[in-house]
């Protein structure tokens, strides 16, 4: 069974429709790249799967468990919504980590957070030790105690994709997270995400690096319009693409 399963989203600002009848799952264990030009619509939908936007029709289901359903307004309560985007751990273009907080702190902040809230029972040695481990894992290990501001950005970035992953989500998303970055940084993001794809993290990841979406990716979708246009298995809709739009967007890539 699909780990996500995403019914005929779609979504208006204003007049404007910028989501329209957008369906598919996504298989636990795998990556799925989501491509398109600016304006395609990819971060709204990214947005509505983490419940940063509502939908204005069609249904969620994670693990089975219908988590939005437009035409039911229970699923629609702000008191629950909080509860729902646990289920996915959002990685931004831009780190938004808390200046005044160190790399760890911001690691382990909202799962300090929740372990109060929620009465988790989880001891703060037992999340700052999972924290270090992830930092570790990031390859971050002298650099915990550091403030934001004195990391590079590519080491800001993996201090989100650990303070992501610190939450334990079904489903990891990543919201173009090299486009903020210098060309020599982008390098040591994509490696940090290419180890969690061979770990069989279940990842969305809206990207404009075509040679990344089609090596690490089981599937690409991609979007122009507000639409999937055409979606399948990453090499085959990157090397073989079906659809003239597709091959449209993808011979522009390659000419830059």
């Amino acid at each position: 069974m699909a780990i996500l399963d995403v019914q005929h989203i779609e979504k208006h600002f204003g007049d404007t429709p910028v989501l329209k009848d957008i369906s598919f799952s996504l298989e636990e264990g795998q990556a799925l790249s989501i491509i398109g030009s600016s304006g395609s619509g990819k971060t709204t939908l990214l947005r509505c799967l983490n419940f940063l936007e509502t939908p204005d029709h069609g249904v969620i289901s994670v693990r089975g468990e219908t988590l939005f359903d437009a035409a039911d307004p229970a699923t629609r309560r702000e008191a629950d919504i909080r509860k729902k985007r646990l289920h996915f751990g959002l990685v931004f273009q831009s780190f938004n980590l808390f200046p005044q907080y160190t790399a760890l702190e911001n690691v382990t902040l909202a799962r300090k957070l929740m372990a109060k809230t929620e009465k988790t029972g989880e001891s703060e040695t037992a999340i700052l030790e999972e924290g270090r481990a992830l930092l570790e894992k990031m390859g971050l290990a002298d650099r915990m105690e550091n403030y934001p501001h004195q990391l590079s950005g590519g080491q800001q970035q993996r201090v989100a994709i650990a303070r992501a992953l610190a939450m334990k989500p079904d489903i990891l998303c990543f919201d173009e997270p090299t486009s903020a970055l210098d060309p020599e940084l982008t390098g040591e993001v994509l490696k940090v995400i290419r180890g969690l794809a061979q770990q069989h993290t279940t990842m969305i990841i809206v990207t404009h690096e075509m040679a990344f979406a089609r090596d690490v990716a089981d599937q690409v979708i991609f979007m122009d319009g507000g639409v999937i246009v055409e979606q399948g298995p990453a090499r085959e809709v990157i090397d073989n693409p079906q659809q003239e739009r597709t091959r449209h967007f993808l011979a522009r890539y390659a000419e830059q």
